[in-house]
């Protein structure tokens, strides 16, 4: 049997050992890894017997069934292996064997790195479902004329792949803009992660952000962990309130910012990555720096396209629209139409809004559980929205007044304006029809 220089070639580069017989058992090829596996030269075994170098070979057998005998399990000494072996045929004739060693810690290896990116696509599977909302340009409500600016800047940022710092106060949705960005940029199709660095320590962080190898600390999982940078490789993640990221943890993002190469906890090998970093914060870096809290040189790498978003107060205009858009999303989550009245909106309008959006959406889902027909009103907002008494003129009386027209006005919203429903409103206050009809000045 004739084997060609070229394929030798080949099978001298396999981790696996490669051994070839011949139609009468013997042997005309074996590779390097099956020549160090005896611990023989080619030579020295080219043209013998099989069973002359290895007494327990089952190769020969091949021979005699035509069938293959897969994974079986041997020991030499202390390196444990297994064998496929297969017969050769030409033209419906069997004309040799091949035999394919693998050893154990090959294959152990193997399945390791199998499961290491087994554990990657869950990573990511995970991820996709949690961190993705899928939020839009769409999504984003600006109105004002800040608003429309600071959303101008965003869509020509997700043209690009520069790195990205989001400045703005809590609750002005920076995680809102980060999703838009990513889903408006080519890497719309890969997953989006949204980290909070203000919530793991030091350790903690560092190995969920660059994963770990195995035995890196006490409690790591067998086989290490993969980290999140590794999991969003072509995909974005969204590091939030990354002022409260430790000093030494930044040197180590700064790298992974500069050489796009992560280095795991307790490894040695740098692992390369491609992951676009938006990051965010409340605060401003500028004074941390200031206070060494912040290293100069990762603000002037993540502020490559800085972005600012104004705080609520500063956008009033886009209070109507914002209201607007989440009573429709309450309504759908509740299952019934909410709706607010002019007074009650005009208060929102009014007020300053100090937790800005995150603040709204707070207050108005609270006041929609409370509003029974499913209309806010003033009187339903908190006080510190919508005092109850603004006039200290104001006699009791007067005061008296406005609170019994108000609550008149709430139960005839619950119970209808026909007379069913003034009647169930004048019974639920206590008094008769007619003194109904006298506080509401209608005598029809």
């Amino acid at each position: 049997m004739k084997i060609l220089s070229e394929m030798a070639q080949i099978f001298d580069v396999f981790n696996e050992g490669i051994l070839i017989i011949d139609k009468d058992s013997k042997i005309v090829y074996g590779n390097k890894a099956y020549c160090n596996f005896i611990n023989m030269s080619i030579d020295e075994i080219l043209g013998h017997q099989l069973r002359n170098i290895r007494q327990g070979a089952m190769l020969p057998n091949v021979l005699k069934t035509g069938k293959p005998i897969l994974y079986a399990h041997r020991q030499e000494q202390e390196e444990p292996y297994f064998v496929n072996m297969y017969p050769i045929i030409q033209d419906g004739e069997i004309i040799g064997g091949i035999s394919v060693v693998t050893f154990i810690q090959q294959a152990h290896d193997f399945q390791r790195i199998l499961q290491e990116i087994e554990r990657s696509k869950q990573v990511i599977r995970q991820i996709s479902k949690i961190g993705n909302d899928g939020y839009t340009f769409d999504d984003i409500v600006a109105i004002d004329f800040p608003s429309v600016k600071v959303k101008e800047l965003a869509k020509k940022a997700a043209t690009s792949d520069a790195t990205i710092l989001l400045q703005s106060e809590s609750g002005t949705g920076k995680e809102l803009y980060a999703q838009a960005i990513h889903n408006a940029s080519k890497r719309r199709g890969n997953v989006f992660l949204a980290i909070n660095c203000a919530n793991f320590n030091p350790n903690i962080l560092e190995s969920e952000l660059f994963g770990y190898v195995e035995g890196a600390f006490t409690g790591a999982k067998k086989g290490g962990k993969i980290g999140l940078f590794e999991a969003a490789t072509n995909g974005t993640i969204f590091l939030d309130e990354i002022s409260e990221m430790d000093i030494s943890l930044q040197a180590k993002l700064l790298r992974v910012l500069q050489e796009q190469k992560v280095r795991p906890v307790g490894g040695v090998e740098e692992r390369s990555v491609n992951v676009r970093v938006i990051a965010a914060c409340n605060v401003e870096l500028t004074r941390y720096i200031e206070e060494g809290r912040f290293r100069r040189d990762l603000y002037y790498r993540l502020s490559i396209f800085p972005i600012k978003i104004a705080p609520l107060r500063e956008r009033k205009d886009d209070i109507e629209p914002l209201v607007s858009v989440i009573l429709s999303e309450l309504s759908k989550k509740q299952h019934r139409s909410l709706s607010i009245d002019d007074d009650a909106l005009k208060r929102l309008c009014d007020h300053d809004w100090p937790g800005n959006v995150r603040e709204l959406r707070n207050v108005l889902e609270f006041v929609s559980y409370i509003s029974d027909d499913g209309t806010i009103a003033a009187s339903s907002l908190p006080e510190a929205i919508a005092p109850k008494y603004t006039d200290e003129s104001e006699t009791l009386v007067c005061r008296v007044k406005r609170f019994e027209k108000g609550e008149i006005e709430r139960l005839l919203r619950k119970n209808g304006n026909d007379l069913a429903g003034k009647q169930k409103t004048a019974a639920d206050l206590g008094i008769s029809l007619s003194s109904l009809y006298n506080k509401i000045g209608n005598k029809n």
